[in-house]
């Protein structure tokens, strides 16, 4: 489990507990149901990224919504848009080896993360991944439920490919701007895994 679920799960497993002792039996197992129910959806399995340089990863489990035509500071490109839902990992991975350059947050609304303008429109952290073949940019979007994006790396820092770089809380969205050279292969209804999934090969 992701070391920020602790904080949930914790207080939970507690009352859980304590309602067993007291012999509140119905709330102790409503309680402790809840508490597993949390406790998975922090859940962190170990992934082994492919070994091939010329891969973008997804960032994030979830579904592909849609792969679109978007510049990014007048250089054409194309963005990759992923759906996690509440079943979903939400821990996020680099999608190349990289350089952290910026990690700006923006706040914003809290539109559900299937509808486009949420790429836009919605709470958000817009990070920017110097790599060997230029830069990558990958947005951890909130959605509806999501009310809390984290990232835990900082400009400066150094990524491997397919590290652990931060958490979406309970149902959001990921996008990936990458520049025309790269070739998408990912298409949209496909479901991807986070660190391991290829979105498309950048030569």
């Amino acid at each position: 489990m992701v070391r920020d679920g602790y904080k949930f799960v914790l207080p939970l497993l507690c009352a859980g507990v304590a309602a067993a002792i007291l012999g509140w039996r119905v709330t102790a197992v409503i309680v402790l149901l809840l508490c597993a129910a949390v406790a998975f959806f922090f859940r962190d399995p170990e992934r082994l990224p492919p070994a091939d340089p010329e891969v973008v990863v997804s960032p994030a489990d979830g579904r592909v919504m849609e792969v679109t035509d978007e510049s990014m500071g007048g250089r054409p490109g194309r963005r990759i848009s992923i759906f996690l839902s509440i079943w979903d990992v939400h821990v996020n991975r680099a999608p190349m080896a990289g350089r952290f350059r910026e990690v700006e947050y923006r706040p914003g609304r809290f539109y559900n993360a299937m509808r486009s303008r949420a790429s836009a429109d919605n709470e958000q952290n817009i990070i920017h991944l110097e790599t060997e073949r230029g830069e990558v940019v990958f947005k951890q979007i909130a959605g509806a439920i999501a009310r809390r994006v984290v990232c835990w790396k900082a400009p400066g820092d150094s990524v491997k490919l397919g590290e652990r770089i931060g958490l979406i809380r309970f149902g959001s969205r990921m996008d990936v701007w990458l520049p025309i050279e790269a070739e998408i292969v990912a298409h949209p209804g496909q479901h991807v895994a986070g660190g391991v999934s290829v979105l498309a090969r950048w030569r």
